[in-house]
């Protein structure tokens, strides 16, 4: 049976000619234990004697055998395909110069000139071509002009032949080739493996440990983001831009200049032109979107089956790209649509006019509405969510009631900052489940940004990395709607959880298995999912969409997600007592 290899995860290399060279692999399997006899050595053991020299002879028999060290190393540089090459290069250069400086002993050098000798025939491969050195045949060795030498050791003589001083030079310099020759190879590979590290490995390592340090160490924090920003990007890789904005949220904790930060970003941010440009880049590229409107507009279309009024109760400013397709739906349904009525619900904010954009996507959505020949009310509520009930919704008999919400009540304290009897997330929840809605979809971020900082910003790294890889493989590095995406949507998400802390962080995602639990203590009860919606959704991802994208399901929930990683997370609710 053949001899594991080395390192049982590598795959044996081929030649160009296509077979697998086991035996020069196998032959390294030797290096080890070559390596640990020669830190064993003792300085008084007697390095002549000839029972030493006797049991040496193994050893060097291997280092010199068809595939030897010396052969890998002084073959063409360039043939990085080799077995040899591989595995120096996957174990380490440094290791390898360890053990060629080792070998590189006074004791070893009668020995290796005996290996030498009777490795002549390969080692002529790579000798020079200008040598001088001849061999009789005998296992002696003469110079060509035929000056001899005085003996150094009879007992060498007898066992393997006269050797001369000129052999051990030459024996010497070929050692030293050969070890110059994995001095430059440490060297290269030294370089590649950083810059792999930087890009891939160690940019994430350096931001947790970076993030460790801004809690109690502020001067290692502030070096570690000298490091981290010398290699990060906001027009690199993947890795590169997460850095970067990962970065800007570490060094604003650091320096507390969170809001400050934040309102720069708010006045450099794009036009509301290069947004919806952004946002339609996003939607063609990526199916997170497409799939929860698919998902959220099934639900409320099957709730409309055979009633004649229809109310959307809506949580948060978008918009109004779903309405759009729904009332399409609406339109050609069979006996005709019924009364279309939409409560959008939006918090005021300081500084901002919301109600002025809730208008014109009224206004544009009873346009679509009129155009497709659904009767159609929009009415915006600028309130607090969590203090609307249903007496502020204005219902009317006979009425479809359905609640929507997509990824905003992430944003809402919850018990970590309210410690009153019921905070603002239970409280929305809690007054859902009293409107009695013929359905609630609910539309989660999946995402755990607890109120520890370490975990969080582990968890926010993890979960922007594949949001940052998705983008990197589904939209140009170029792209001036990639770069508004990262900056206005994704970078501004990551440094309110990282920079922020108590009611001025937003960002505070939870798990879909946690809203599970926080949806059943409200009184809400999870409806199966839908077959339909289920198929078309795995339809539009496997057609429409790069590979990588992943749809699934557990526990009556739509997973989204990119690579394994599940971003994002669907479901349907009624109250518990329908």
């Amino acid at each position: 049976m053949a001899a594991p290899p080395v390192f049982p995860d590598l795959p044996l290399m081929t030649h160009g000619d296509g077979y697998n060279d086991h035996s020069t692999l196998q032959d390294h399997l030797a290096l080890p234990y070559i390596t640990r006899i020669l830190m064993e050595e003792e300085d008084d053991v007697d390095d002549d004697h000839p029972a030493l020299l006797h049991a040496q002879q193994p050893f060097a028999q291997i280092l010199y055998s068809s595939s030897t060290l010396a052969s890998a190393l002084l073959a063409d540089q360039g043939d990085t395909s080799s077995p040899s090459s591989a595995i120096f290069k996957f174990k380490g250069a440094d290791e390898v110069g360890s053990l060629l400086l080792l070998a590189d002993r006074e004791y070893s050098k009668d020995t290796f000139s005996t290996a030498f000798l009777k490795g002549m025939e390969e080692a002529n491969k790579f000798l020079p071509a200008n040598n001088n050195l001849t061999s009789d045949g005998q296992g002696k060795v003469k110079e060509k002009s035929g000056r001899g030498r005085k003996d150094r050791h009879d007992e060498l003589d007898i066992e393997v032949g006269r050797t001369s001083k000129l052999v051990e030079a030459r024996a010497c310099a070929v050692f030293d080739q050969m070890r110059g020759a994995v001095d430059n190879e440490s060297g290269n590979n030294n370089k590649k493996g950083r810059k792999n590290k930087v890009h891939v490995v160690d940019l994430h390592t350096l931001l947790v440990h970076c993030a460790r340090a801004v809690m109690d160490d502020r001067q290692s924090a502030g070096e570690l983001l000298k490091e981290i920003k010398q290699h990060a990007s906001p027009t690199g890789d993947a890795a590169q831009r997460l850095a970067y904005w990962f970065a800007e949220g570490l060094e604003a904790r650091l320096a507390g200049t969170g809001r400050q930060v934040y309102g720069l970003l708010t006045a450099e941010s794009t036009s509301a032109l290069a947004r919806m440009e952004a946002y339609q880049a996003f939607m063609s590229t990526c199916c997170f979107r497409r799939v929860a409107f698919l998902f959220a507009n099934k639900a409320i279309f099957n709730v409309a089956l055979g009633r004649s009024r229809l109310h959307i109760v809506d949580y948060g400013l978008r918009y109004g790209f779903q309405w759009q397709e729904l009332l399409r739906w609406l339109a050609a349904r069979d006996g005709g649509p019924p009364e279309v009525r939409i409560t959008h619900i939006d918090i005021p904010q300081p500084g901002c006019h919301p109600e002025k954009q809730m208008k014109e996507m009224g206004d544009w959505l009873t346009d679509i509405a009129r155009d497709l020949g659904v009767p159609f009310k929009y009415r915006a509520v600028m309130a607090q969510w969590q203090t609307v009930s249903i007496e502020d919704l204005d219902m009317e008999p006979g009425e479809a009631l359905a609640v929507n919400d997509l990824f905003n009540f992430r944003t809402l304290m919850d018990e970590s900052v309210v410690i009153a009897s019921l905070n603002p997330r239970d409280a929305v929840l809690s007054n859902i489940t009293k409107m009695e809605p013929d359905v609630f979809v609910q539309c989660i971020v999946n995402g755990s940004y607890g109120t520890f900082f370490l975990s969080r910003f582990r968890e926010a790294l993890f979960y922007h990395s594949a949001v940052f890889d998705m983008l990197d493989a589904t939209m140009p590095r170029e792209s001036r709607l990639r770069l508004a995406l990262e900056r206005d949507v994704f970078g501004w998400v990551a440094l309110n959880a990282i920079a922020y802390e108590g009611e001025d962080r937003v960002e505070r995602g939870e798990t879909y298995k946690h809203w599970q639990v926080r949806n059943q203590r409200a009184g809400l009860r999870q409806l199966p999912l839908n077959r339909e919606t289920v198929k078309m959704a795995r339809d539009i991802v496997k057609n429409d969409y790069h590979k990588d994208f992943v749809i699934d399901e557990d526990h009556q929930w739509l997973l989204q997600g990119w690579k394994g990683r599940i971003l994002y997370a669907h479901s349907t609710w009624v109250a518990e007592r329908r």
